[in-house]
């Protein structure tokens, strides 16, 4: 049996697509009789709190002061706290268990506490890159990254494996080492639990339904959506959007801009909603539009093409390995707003196209399954 200790200082209800990710994987890991995983992650409140899944599986969430309206995002102080204490509670952990291996996500700062701990102990270490954490992933850290891409670089080459999850972060983390080679196990989806909606081609003819779905950062993109929307609704008044996701430092920016082009009828805002609600979101739709400015691989795409959506969505994040053009999308242009139009308005006049297009989604999303991606982390394990 092997012994993996595993680092993610998010995991549901905290964080996003990489909690989301680690969460399927340990529920594939936790059908094995081969693996005992120890999780270490952040609590809610005050208290340290264990969870089991399975018999071999136990996640151990440790109390960084995280308060219930903060789950969508982490801040420094935060890091710094889950940083400090997983150290610890990791050391306590490896005198009980003897681990083949750690592995974490994140090479900051859950690949540095791998790093920490092999030097200590002579851990072998792998780590699964998310986005953030790759140097020119966000704007918003730049002036972070000058600080700790030596740091990242450090825990890259001391690891035993470095993997992405799609091309386009593979080709951003080469861009800041050319050296370190990478491997890809993309992002799997829940086929069972995101399926087609019962929209039809008369519904589409009626009222067109547009969503944009993700945390509503300016990374996002969503400002061109809604300026698109903006010019094809006085052309279409029947299409409708809604903005579905938890807030982030573009959500005052994007209720202004709403509200200044007098459009509060036509555009909605959900708020943070939780995986029970999201299937209703998406089969909610007629088309998913992602014009993000970087990713790595969108869970929300792999969630609205299992949902048999058409989606446009710049080519990051996956979507230029997803979305093929004229198949089951578009591929649009980053910060523009006509690219969106000129689509929007193709789908809009010729909604069986959805339909072609959004199976055509479905059976791209079947062919990626979370026990096919746990069963490659399983064998780069060994």
């Amino acid at each position: 049996m092997k012994k993996i200790l595993f680092f993610n200082y998010e995991y549901p209800p905290l964080g996003g697509g990489a909690a989301n990710a680690t969460k399927y994987i340990l529920k594939e890991f936790s059908q094995r009789n081969d693996l005992k995983i120890d999780l270490v992650t952040s609590a809610i409140g005050d208290k340290y709190v264990q969870e089991k899944l399975g018999k071999n599986v136990i996640v151990h969430r440790l109390p960084i002061g995280k308060k219930p309206n903060t789950l969508n995002y982490q801040t420094q102080g935060e890091l710094l706290k889950y940083s400090w204490q997983s150290y610890w509670f990791a050391k306590k952990l490896i005198k009980k268990n003897k681990y083949d291996l750690i592995h974490s996500f994140f090479a900051v700062p859950c690949g540095f506490i791998s790093y920490l701990l092999k030097k200590q102990y002579k851990i072998p270490y792998i780590v699964s890159l998310r986005g953030s954490d790759v140097p020119g992933y966000s704007e918003r850290f730049q002036s972070l990254y000058k600080i700790i891409t030596p740091i990242i670089h450090l825990v890259w080459h001391n690891a035993q494996a470095v993997v992405t999850n799609s091309k386009g972060l593979t080709e951003l983390a080469q861009k800041s080492d050319p050296k370190q080679h990478f491997l890809e196990i993309v992002n799997g989806v829940d086929t069972d639990f995101y399926k087609p909606g019962a929209r039809t081609v008369i519904d589409k003819q009626k009222e067109f339904h547009i969503l944009l779905a993700s945390r509503l950062t300016k990374r996002k993109g969503f400002k061109y959506a809604v300026e698109a929307f903006a010019k094809l609704v006085r052309k279409y008044p029947q299409i409708i959007m809604r903005i579905a996701g938890g807030e982030g430092n573009a959500t005052e920016e994007l209720k202004e801009q709403v509200q200044k082009l007098k459009l509060e009828d036509k555009i909605k805002f959900t708020g943070l909603y939780n995986k029970d609600e999201s299937a209703e979101i998406y089969n909610w739709a007629d088309v998913f539009v992602m014009p993000s400015l970087n990713e790595g691989m969108s869970n929300n795409l792999l969630e609205a093409l299992a949902s048999s959506l058409p989606v446009l969505m710049t080519p990051t994040g996956g979507a230029e390995e997803l979305v093929r053009d004229g198949q089951n999308g578009y591929l649009i242009k980053m910060k523009d707003m006509n690219s969106i139009v000129e689509k929007l308005d193709f789908l809009i006049n010729n909604p069986q196209k959805c339909e072609e297009f959004g199976k055509a989604s479905r059976r791209m999303a079947e062919e990626m399954s979370w026990s096919s991606v746990a069963e490659q982390y399983i064998k780069l394990y060994k």
